[in-house]
C-alpha cells in the first residue's frame, strides 16, 4: 500500500480499524464508474457499491448502491422522513467526504455521514467499493458494509 494517495490511507486506516480484512488495490485505469470498476475487475456491475452522495434536507448523505441499481430520490426521501433529496455537488461532495465523485469511499471521511445501503447489495458474495480516488477500490462483504458504515438498510429504487 506504499503507493496510496493520503485519502486512500484514510480508507485503510478505517477498514484496519473495523476489522475488514479487504486490502485496497491501485487499477491501472479509472474506475470512476460502476461500468468501468466492474470492466476491471472482472465482476457483475450488481456488486459494484457504489458511493454516491446527496443532500438531504442541505444535510449529506451517502447512498450504498448495486451499481445495477439508480436511486429513487422521491421514494428514498419518503422512507427516510426527509423533505428532500438532490444530488450533491462537486464541492459539496468533497465537503463531506474529503474525496472527488468517482472515488468516494464508503468510509475515512472527515465526519459520520448517515448512510443508506441498497438491499440488493447482500445477493452478492464479494463487493467492490472505491477506495478514495477513481483508482482504488477494495474488496468486501456486505455485513461488513453494514457495519463499517452503521448504514440503514433499505431498499433505493
Amino acid at each position: 500500500m506504499t503507493d496510496l494517495t493520503a485519502r486512500s490511507h484514510r480508507v485503510a486506516d478505517a477498514l484496519r480499524n473495523a476489522g475488514v480484512p479487504g486490502t485496497i488495490i491501485t487499477l491501472p485505469d479509472s474506475a470512476a464508474t460502476a461500468a468501468l470498476a466492474a470492466a476491471a475487475l472482472g465482476t457483475e456491475v450488481g456488486a459494484i457499491a457504489n458511493s454516491l452522495v446527496f443532500m438531504a434536507d442541505d444535510e449529506p448523505l451517502l447512498v450504498m448502491t448495486s451499481g445495477a441499481h439508480r436511486v429513487d430520490t422521491a421514494l428514498l426521501a419518503e422512507r427516510l422522513g426527509k423533505e428532500r433529496i438532490v444530488r450533491a455537488k462537486p464541492d459539496q461532495v468533497v465537503a463531506a467526504t474529503g474525496q472527488v465523485i468517482g472515488g468516494v469511499a464508503p468510509v475515512g471521511h472527515p465526519a459520520p455521514i448517515e448512510t443508506v445501503i441498497d438491499e440488493t447489495l447482500a445477493q452478492f458474495a464479494e463487493l467492490w467499493a472505491a477506495g478514495g480516488t477513481a483508482h482504488t477500490v477494495f474488496p468486501l462483504t456486505f455485513d461488513d458494509l453494514v457495519r463499517l458504515t452503521r448504514g440503514s438498510v433499505l431498499a433505493v429504487n
